[in-house]
């Protein structure tokens, strides 16, 4: 949940590796989902890097949580 002190922080970009220890998921599973449209898609910082959001990662996880227990 963001809160307004969370609005207050600046944006963080994470690499790949803090991103799959957030979420629990392999670099494979993680890229065929982004594929299929159900994970936040990364941003291209150069051309051989990239980094995804904090916020849409942690949004995506409170997503997961929620839709688990509706269920």
């Amino acid at each position: 949940m963001t809160t307004d002190a969370d609005a207050a922080q600046p944006e963080r970009l994470l690499r790949l590796a803090e991103v799959r220890h957030r979420v629990g998921l392999g670099k494979t599973m993680i890229y065929a989902m982004i594929g299929d449209g159900r994970f936040p898609k990364p941003y291209k910082i150069t051309a051989a890097a990239a980094r995804w959001s904090e916020r849409e990662v942690e949004a995506w996880i409170e997503g997961v949580v929620r839709d688990s227990r509706a269920n």
